[in-house]
């Protein structure tokens, strides 16, 4: 395997995790009547379920727009 290969993989993958913070961050600045921290502490899972299919959602869209 070559070394660019893998660097630019490893690129790739900080680029998509910095995306997912900035849209979950975005997300979050969108809806400021829901403190999704706050939820997750007090242990809704509904919240948790919510986090977890927006952050799959996310990744697809990154993922198919980084292909």
């Amino acid at each position: 395997m070559e070394l660019s290969v893998i660097g630019l993989n490893f690129g790739y993958a900080i680029l998509g995790v910095v995306l997912m913070w900035f849209a979950y961050r975005v997300f979050d600045m969108l809806t400021p009547k829901v403190d999704f921290a706050e939820e997750l502490k007090k242990g809704n899972v509904a919240v948790a379920i919510f986090i977890g299919a927006l952050f799959i959602s996310i990744a697809l869209i990154i993922g198919n727009a980084l292909n």
